[in-house]
Protein backbone atom coordinates (compact mmCIF):
# COMPACT_ATOMS: atom_id res chain seq x y z
CA UNK A 1 0.00 0.00 0.00
CA UNK A 2 2.76 2.16 0.81
CA UNK A 3 4.34 2.20 -2.79
CA UNK A 4 0.78 2.86 -4.28
CA UNK A 5 0.37 5.87 -2.33
CA UNK A 6 3.76 6.92 -3.30
CA UNK A 7 3.07 6.69 -6.83
CA UNK A 8 -0.60 8.66 -6.59
CA UNK A 9 1.58 11.40 -4.71
CA UNK A 10 3.94 11.10 -7.58
CA UNK A 11 1.27 11.07 -10.16
CA UNK A 12 -0.49 13.66 -8.36
CA UNK A 13 2.71 16.68 -8.24
CA UNK A 14 3.16 15.51 -12.56
CA UNK A 15 -0.88 16.74 -12.81
CA UNK A 16 -0.28 19.79 -10.36
CA UNK A 17 2.84 20.51 -12.39
CA UNK A 18 1.39 20.72 -15.37
CA UNK A 19 -1.97 22.59 -14.34
CA UNK A 20 -0.08 25.26 -12.77
CA UNK A 21 1.73 25.93 -16.41
CA UNK A 22 -1.66 26.67 -18.18
CA UNK A 23 -1.57 30.01 -19.36
CA UNK A 24 -4.28 32.91 -17.90
CA UNK A 25 -7.32 33.32 -19.72
CA UNK A 26 -6.42 29.50 -21.09
CA UNK A 27 -7.85 25.99 -20.45
CA UNK A 28 -7.36 22.34 -20.85
CA UNK A 29 -8.88 19.53 -20.54
CA UNK A 30 -8.60 15.86 -18.07
CA UNK A 31 -7.55 14.00 -21.32
CA UNK A 32 -5.00 16.37 -22.49
CA UNK A 33 -3.08 16.57 -19.21
CA UNK A 34 -3.61 12.56 -18.89
CA UNK A 35 -1.80 12.35 -22.20
CA UNK A 36 0.97 14.92 -22.07
CA UNK A 37 1.57 12.28 -18.77
CA UNK A 38 1.90 9.41 -20.72
CA UNK A 39 -1.43 8.12 -18.82
CA UNK A 40 -3.73 8.88 -21.57
CA UNK A 41 -6.43 6.58 -19.77
CA UNK A 42 -6.10 8.55 -16.43
CA UNK A 43 -8.49 11.32 -17.21
CA UNK A 44 -10.56 10.96 -14.16
CA UNK A 45 -7.85 10.56 -12.13
CA UNK A 46 -6.20 14.00 -13.24
CA UNK A 47 -9.52 14.69 -12.07
CA UNK A 48 -9.34 13.32 -8.13
CA UNK A 49 -5.78 15.13 -8.04
CA UNK A 50 -7.20 17.99 -8.78
CA UNK A 51 -9.88 17.69 -6.45
CA UNK A 52 -7.10 17.47 -4.13
CA UNK A 53 -5.20 20.30 -4.83
CA UNK A 54 -6.71 22.96 -2.65
CA UNK A 55 -4.37 21.00 -0.08
CA UNK A 56 -1.09 21.87 -1.65
CA UNK A 57 1.27 25.02 -0.45
CA UNK A 58 1.31 26.54 -3.70
CA UNK A 59 -2.09 27.44 -5.47
CA UNK A 60 -3.00 24.72 -8.83
CA UNK A 61 -5.61 26.43 -10.85
CA UNK A 62 -7.20 24.01 -10.92
CA UNK A 63 -10.47 25.87 -12.45
CA UNK A 64 -8.74 25.98 -15.78
CA UNK A 65 -9.70 22.21 -15.95
CA UNK A 66 -12.93 21.26 -17.98
CA UNK A 67 -13.81 17.72 -19.88
CA UNK A 68 -13.21 17.60 -23.58
CA UNK A 69 -16.37 19.15 -24.41
CA UNK A 70 -15.53 22.23 -22.70
CA UNK A 71 -17.54 21.35 -19.40
CA UNK A 72 -17.17 22.53 -16.13
CA UNK A 73 -17.60 19.07 -15.01
CA UNK A 74 -15.52 19.86 -11.92
CA UNK A 75 -17.64 23.13 -10.56
CA UNK A 76 -19.12 21.29 -7.67
CA UNK A 77 -15.58 20.71 -5.99
CA UNK A 78 -15.04 24.31 -5.72
CA UNK A 79 -17.15 25.29 -2.69
CA UNK A 80 -20.15 27.22 -4.63
CA UNK A 81 -21.23 26.43 -7.52
CA UNK A 82 -20.51 29.47 -9.36
CA UNK A 83 -16.99 29.90 -8.33
CA UNK A 84 -15.57 27.93 -11.03
CA UNK A 85 -17.50 30.12 -13.56
CA UNK A 86 -16.54 33.09 -11.65
CA UNK A 87 -12.84 32.60 -11.85
CA UNK A 88 -12.64 31.88 -15.68
CA UNK A 89 -15.02 34.40 -16.88
CA UNK A 90 -12.51 36.84 -14.19
CA UNK A 91 -9.67 35.95 -17.17
CA UNK A 92 -12.02 36.91 -19.84
CA UNK A 93 -13.20 33.34 -20.90
CA UNK A 94 -17.04 33.24 -21.57
CA UNK A 95 -19.16 30.60 -20.08
CA UNK A 96 -22.82 29.69 -21.06
CA UNK A 97 -24.59 27.31 -19.70
CA UNK A 98 -21.88 26.08 -18.04
CA UNK A 99 -19.76 25.57 -21.12
CA UNK A 100 -17.12 27.26 -22.70
CA UNK A 101 -17.78 29.80 -26.17
CA UNK A 102 -14.94 29.04 -27.87
CA UNK A 103 -13.41 26.27 -26.73
CA UNK A 104 -10.91 25.70 -29.42
CA UNK A 105 -9.60 29.44 -29.02
CA UNK A 106 -8.89 28.83 -25.17
CA UNK A 107 -7.75 25.39 -25.24
CA UNK A 108 -4.25 25.14 -24.34
CA UNK A 109 -2.76 21.51 -25.32
CA UNK A 110 0.26 20.36 -23.31
CA UNK A 111 1.69 18.37 -25.92
CA UNK A 112 1.93 21.10 -28.22
CA UNK A 113 2.99 23.51 -25.59
CA UNK A 114 5.40 22.37 -23.40
CA UNK A 115 8.32 19.91 -24.49
CA UNK A 116 8.93 16.52 -22.45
Amino acid sequence: MKNRNRENDNFFEKVYQVTRKIPYGRVTSYGAIARYIGLPQAARMVGWALNKSLSQKKFVPAHRVVNQKGLLTGKKHFGCSNTMKELLENENIIIDNDKIQNFENVFWDPCKELSF
